[in-house]
């Protein structure tokens, strides 16, 4: 299981949409310059989302997308799915296409320990949390926080 550019780029996006609050419509291109992420590429990744229900597409004189359900109700897991596939927690995280249960690589044991723990911790996790609106910090953010404590600063 390795997350794509796709992922990350659509998890941005999404936080974004989160971030608006219940409702709110944006224009691709609006969530895109929020993000500093490419428009056309971010075009792809929401045709998968709509189409997996995670955000909803409006024509007409509101034209863009929404969250298709609150924050709070969309889990990483279902995010991360519409993207990659729905055999995301199956592949290998070393060696994509060349490991399985029937050809394993010589982590596949140590690999199929772990993955329980993060498809849980991916089941649980929302989007709220995520993107900022529930008090959760991810993990990289905690580290930048703690790394500019030791220079002195607590900076973000």
């Amino acid at each position: 299981m390795k997350l794509s550019r796709e992922s990350e780029y659509g998890l941005e996006a999404l936080s974004v949409l989160a971030e608006q609050g219940e409702g709110k419509v944006m224009l691709l291109r609006e969530i895109a310059e929020a993000r500093h992420l490419p428009a056309d590429f971010l075009a792809k990744v929401f045709q998968k989302l709509n189409r997996h229900n995670v955000v909803m597409s409006h024509r007409g004189a509101t034209r863009g997308y929404s969250l298709a359900r609150p924050p709070e109700r969309i889990k990483l897991q279902e995010v991360f799915e519409a993207i990659e596939g729905p055999d995301l927690f199956e592949r290998c995280i070393f060696w994509p296409g060349r490991c399985g249960e029937e050809n394993p690589c010589r982590l596949h044991q140590s690999w199929a320990k772990i993955r329980p723990q993060l498809q849980a911790m991916m089941e649980e996790t929302t989007l709220a949390q995520v993107a900022g609106r529930q008090g959760w910090e991810a993990p990289m953010d905690r580290g930048k926080v703690e790394r500019s404590k030791k220079n002195g600063a607590r900076k973000r």
